[in-house]
């Protein structure tokens, strides 16, 4: 039999401060994975010169942070449907503390990449978070919490900026790794002790693990052809063999879900307009924004040649604190307005409005206020309407008897889209570079590059399809069934 358990729209305010402690549990978790990526940003400067690297070795670094990230949500995501959600996040823990312990002890950039793999494969917690809320609260309950893990997602109110900058400009970029230590600690034991255990949806399915397989290989390929490229060269036997290799596995990935008795992605649902406007939509989003703000912005605004040339605390209060002080504001409200205008509509609005401020942020790329005041306003377009919505209509749009997939593979174009964007600026900056290092025109190139991801993305917001207006009336039924055996 089955048993129904939720609430009325009425009672999600007071529903959702009854589970005040696995919220708190939820965030400490997600928040130990983001500031690995939000307080790293402004020290990478200080990781190319103690480590004796390079901008393009420090830019695969990233790549592959955000594409194990990619790799890691489709994964774990599928294998919470099977396994639970809760296993799932503790696993995610253990991986985030293992991977900073790397970074810490880390003699070299290879060491120091291998540790950024392991921890990029923990942002399956912020979907696993997602997926968990959309099963235990109402729609209405599910946006404002959603809204306030999204705001994590930008990072803890500009702080960790901040303190990524002081960090660097004093002790060094290791001692990010051990407050994200710290962090991750408190975040697993509070799942642990917090997060109820939510029963599996798909408990007798087979992994596909050959999917899983050719589908890390090949997107793999792809990025890291992308971001070497211009190191390696464009035609070198080496680019060549990322690129064509991921590719090839990739079309063998589509291939093998078709015969799959339980694919990590839904051929069908892929391929309906519910679904992939969304996910490019997702991919351009952060290949443009992201890329820019997490490599492009901070490389630029450190460069005393071409540059801006202000210190790493100087340029993470100027250029990335405004962005995640407001995203902390604006996510929770859009979170509470998704339900009600729709999430559709939501990030239509943020993808245009993303790309009208990265024109001006491109053309007056060297006036520093100008810069500083378009930076800021991606704080409520980027970091509230687009993080916000897209994982909004992710989750409220996936098939019903497969709650992962859709929400998981969106996660999994966060990390894919984050990659990219990194791989691509990084490309642009290293092929504009001079015996000096990275020119004006390298620096000015990844904002165009940035910009026109972004376009994409307009149009393919415009592309996804609008809900079924049979959805919104169930917009008040409760969000959770679970069936007892």
């Amino acid at each position: 039999m089955s048993t129904t358990l939720g609430r009325t729209r009425s009672g999600s305010e007071s529903d959702l401060a009854g589970r005040g402690p696995m919220l708190l549990a939820m965030v400490l978790a997600v928040l130990g994975y983001q500031i690995n990526a939000t307080m790293l940003s402004p020290a990478l400067p200080d990781v190319i010169e103690r480590l004796g690297t390079t901008t393009a070795a420090a830019g695969l670094s990233q790549t592959l942070f955000f594409l194990m990230a990619a790799i890691g949500q489709v994964t774990l995501a599928r294998l919470s449907d099977q396994r639970g959600r809760k296993p799932m996040m503790i696993v995610c823990a253990f991986v985030l503390i293992a991977g900073n312990l790397m970074c810490v002890f880390a003699p070299n950039i290879e060491i120091f990449i291998a540790g950024r793999i392991l921890q990029g494969v923990s942002a399956a917690m912020f979907t696993l978070a997602f997926l968990t809320l959309n099963q235990l609260l109402t729609p209405a309950g599910f946006g404002k919490a959603a809204g306030i893990i999204t705001a994590v997602n930008g990072g803890l109110a500009g702080v960790d900026a901040i303190a990524g900058g002081q960090i660097a400009d004093t002790i060094g970029f290791r001692g990010i790794f051990v407050c994200s230590t710290l962090i991750a600690v408190a975040g697993l034991i509070g799942v642990r002790r917090y997060v109820p255990d939510v029963p599996p949806t798909t408990a007798n399915a087979p992994f596909d693990s050959r999917g899983i397989t050719a589908l890390s290989a090949g997107l793999t390929g792809v990025l890291v052809g992308l971001a070497q490229g211009g190191a390696w060269g464009w035609t070198s036997p080496l680019t060549l063999a990322f690129l064509l290799g991921g590719l090839l596995a990739l079309v063998l990935f589509v291939v093998s879900q078709r015969s799959a008795a339980n694919p990590v992605i839904d051929i069908d649902v892929l391929a309906s307009r519910r679904a992939w406007p969304l996910l490019i939509t997702t991919i351009c989003t952060l290949g443009g924004a992201f890329g820019a703000i997490a490599l492009t912005i901070p490389l630029f605004s450190q460069d005393a040649r071409v540059g801006l040339g202000l210190s790493a605390v100087a340029a993470a209060v100027l250029f990335l604190t405004p962005i995640q002080l407001i995203g902390v504001i604006s996510a929770p409200l859009t979170g509470r307005l998704g339900p009600k205008v729709g999430w559709r509509r939501i990030v239509v609005t943020g993808a245009v409005a993303n790309f009208a401020i990265f024109v001006f942020a491109t053309l007056f790329l060297h006036h520093e206020w100008i810069l500083v005041a378009s930076l800021a306003a991606l704080g409520v377009t980027y970091g509230g309407f687009m993080l916000t919505g897209l994982n909004g209509l992710a989750v409220t749009t996936a098939p019903k008897d497969k709650p992962g997939s859709l929400s998981g593979l969106n996660g999994a174009c966060f990390g894919i889209g984050a990659s990219l964007g990194i791989a691509l600026a990084s490309a642009m900056i290293t092929a504009g570079s001079d015996a000096h290092g990275p020119t004006a025109a390298g620096y000015q190139h990844a904002m165009y590059t940035a910009l026109a991801l972004l376009g994409v993305g307009v149009v393919t917001s415009l592309l996804i399809q609008r809900p079924d207006p049979a959805d919104a009336e169930t917009a008040d039924e409760p969000a959770l069934v679970i069936a007892h055996h």
